[in-house]
């Protein structure tokens, strides 16, 4: 079990809930991702450090600290649902409609024309979320087409 205090503990804590061995183990996972994990992968990877954890446990999990704000769900290039630690920075994500790979890139700019455009309105912004989609370099190179 890790004893690694993570940043989203301070949050739960803060939002009344318990830094369970359950929800140490989802955010350790999601730490370590390089990407975005869709529940079943998060699943793969806490039963191999738990093999007692089942996947309604994850999905419980992964509720929990979603409502905290400690975890983002995503809905990216289709049906399936991500997620990622919601580190509170400010990016935004690239997403291939052909093969759905994922980059994320700095969105201050994007972030910034998003609060323009609320001031016009009289709208003031607390977040800005922003997915770009469209054709990676490997697709386009291959002649693939949006679908």
């Amino acid at each position: 079990m890790s004893q690694v205090h993570h940043p989203g503990e301070t949050r739960l804590r803060a939002a009344g809930k318990r830094v369970t061995a359950q929800r140490r183990l989802v955010l350790d996972v999601l730490s370590a991702a390089e990407g975005h994990l869709d529940a079943s992968e998060i699943y793969e990877r806490v039963h191999h450090l738990d093999p007692r954890l089942s996947l309604a446990t994850v999905y419980r999990t992964l509720k929990a600290l979603g409502e905290s704000g400690v975890v983002r769900q995503l809905h990216l290039a289709g049906e399936r649902h991500y997620y990622e630690l919601d580190r509170q920075d400010r990016h935004a994500h690239l997403v291939c409609a052909v093969c759905g790979r994922v980059w994320e890139v700095d969105s201050a700019d994007l972030v910034q024309a998003a609060r323009e455009a609320g001031q016009e309105f009289g709208f003031q912004v607390a977040t800005a979320r922003v997915e770009v989609t469209g054709l990676c370099s490997d697709c386009r190179q291959r002649g693939e087409r949006e679908p």
